[in-house]
């Protein structure tokens, strides 16, 4: 794996210095990298897809164990490294995007997602990623990507706290109901700046998420339960009871599942229950929307 001094010179002769506004504060601390590595457990041969590789020293730890590497890299300036060193050295195992990887914060980028698609055995995420782009790319890649079987991340540690967050506390919230429904978090590792080069002024985390192969994958429905479960997170502190028919459009009864009080407030609800009760908003809203549709024929 590439040392400081070998990250310096590789920059230099690129004629390239770290931005500020991608994010690019470069994983040092090899340690912490193999962790990362080793909680991913990499078979020969499997695809992981890594975003904002850098110079590439996750890449190259990801390679020697035998993965095949899809990365995006932003920075025109990176990419230009990452062809010249990785790209002649791997060309079997190592594909190169040069762009963003989101089209927006809801869609992968399409080159990104057209190599992903369909994979055997699907494929991991394995990133040490810019922070912009991490809470975006993670949800997309959750719910609308069932091939990526599991995530394995350095992100900003507040991040980590709202994806792992457990009912009852500050940190829950609509990302938490469907990181956990989905799958399994946990945080690895916490990351003090020193770390990284430069130095990022956030303290970060390294996590891991699982998918569950028994909850299905409908796009359009994890986007309702997001959007559904972000507003009723907006009256945390309220009874469920008027948030829930507001956004239920007023029309219908809602039937509230079972162990699921109107009087209770969202922070208390499990993440069970979480999703029970969206569901059961999102029946009541299309009774509520019918007639109206029925108007227009």
């Amino acid at each position: 794996m590439q040392t400081l001094t070998q990250i310096r010179e590789l920059l230099e002769r690129a004629g390239h210095a770290p931005k500020k506004s991608l994010g690019q504060n470069f994983l040092i601390d090899h340690n912490l990298i193999n962790k990362l590595l080793d909680a991913a457990e990499l078979s020969p041969g499997e695809l992981v897809l890594e975003v904002g590789p850098g110079t590439g020293t996750l890449t190259e730890g990801l390679l020697e164990r035998g993965a095949r590497v899809i990365a995006c890299e932003l920075d025109t300036g990176l990419s230009q490294v990452l062809r010249e060193t990785l790209g002649a050295q791997h060309p079997d195992r190592f594909t190169l995007i040069e762009g963003d990887c989101l089209a927006n914060k809801r869609t992968m980028n399409t080159e990104v997602a057209t190599l992903l698609a369909d994979r055997p055995g699907g494929f991991k995420l394995v990133a040490n990623l810019p922070y912009h782009a991490a809470t975006p790319l993670m949800m997309t890649l959750m719910t609308k990507h069932p091939g990526c079987t599991g995530m394995f991340v350095t992100i900003q540690s507040e991040v980590v706290d709202r994806l792992t967050g457990s009912p009852g506390t500050k940190a829950f919230g609509s990302i938490s109901v469907v990181t956990q429904h989905l799958g399994r978090a946990e945080r690895i590792a916490k990351l003090p700046p020193a770390c990284f080069w430069p130095r990022p002024e956030v303290t970060s985390a390294m996590m891991a998420w699982r998918r569950n192969p028994a909850v299905p994958v409908d796009p359009a429905w994890w986007v309702r339960l997001a959007d559904i479960t972000q507003t009723l997170f907006q009256s945390r502190r309220k009874q469920l009871a008027k948030p829930a028919k507001q956004i239920a459009g007023g029309g219908a009864d809602i039937d509230w599942p079972d162990g699921v009080d109107p009087t209770a407030r969202i922070e208390d609800l499990s993440v069970d229950h979480m999703v029970a009760l969206a569901a059961a908003i999102d029946r009541a809203r299309d009774r509520s929307d019918s007639p109206r549709r029925g108007e227009g024929l």
